[in-house]
């Protein structure tokens, strides 16, 4: 079914370029939100088309807080677990990202694209898993037997204490623990994806220590609402 759907989606974006109407379709896109979300419609699964976009992929509330938020400190340092468009999106409002990425395949694509774009302000860590069993997995499907240590572990070689940190690749339950001792001061966590039972899980599970904004709506290139949360730390639960 996804796939007949990203093919219908494709097949219709072809019909609008050559009609001319994707081109009102982009301009709309440019002036309001609704038609940002539209056009991104088209753009499922394209990451070319994503890019030109210009937009995270999480919930745009979750994107207005985090925009707001980044206002306030334009020399911020940004970690993220698991690059795209909002690596991209990040590099342009902040002083510093380090994006730990574990498919080699995709951070080899936006190293290029990166590269293309002269964003040297963001540095790329491609670390993939490792065969075997005894530390930290991923629960997705189709990644059963790698362990994900040596990937949420990465945030170590990178010194200092992070703005903003987003949690938006794999095994994010432990990175989230790893985050928590690396967020600065007044700093935010974005978790992607929570409508999955076990990130709320693994987000409640560290009790009334977190202040949770649990952002619900409409996201780029998705047809339906997801849930996006944007995570702050008491003061004086910060760890150091």
């Amino acid at each position: 079914m996804k796939g007949l759907y990203v093919w219908a989606t494709r097949a219709l974006r072809s019909v609008l370029a050559a009609t001319g109407l994707l081109a009102l379709l982009d301009r709309a896109a440019a002036r309001s939100r609704r038609g940002l979300w539209v056009r991104s419609l088209l753009a499922v699964y394209d990451a070319d088309d994503m890019f030109r976009l210009g937009v995270p992929w999480w919930t745009f509330d979750a994107i207005d807080v985090v925009d707001d938020f980044l206002r306030t400190r334009p020399q911020a340092r940004v970690l993220e677990w698991g690059s795209g468009a909002s690596t991209l999106w990040l590099a342009r409002r902040v002083a510093s990202v380090a994006s730990i990425e574990h498919d080699a395949a995709w951070g080899g694509r936006m190293a290029r694209e990166l590269s293309a774009r002269d964003l040297d302000t963001v540095h790329l860590l491609v670390v993939e898993p490792r065969r075997g069993s005894g530390g930290i997995t991923s629960a997705k499907p189709g990644f059963e037997g790698l362990d994900f240590t040596a990937y949420a572990d990465a945030v170590d070689r990178v010194e200092g204490e992070f703005d903003l940190i987003v949690i938006d690749g794999r095994a994010r339950e432990a990175c989230l623990v790893r985050a928590l001792d690396r967020l600065a001061e007044g700093g935010l966590i974005v978790f992607d994806n929570v409508d999955r039972a076990r990130y709320r899980d693994a987000i409640e599970a560290l009790g009334p220590r977190l202040r949770v904004t649990w952002t619900r709506g409409f996201t780029p290139s998705l047809p339906y609402p997801t849930r996006t949360a944007v995570i702050a730390v008491p003061r004086r639960e910060v760890r150091t």
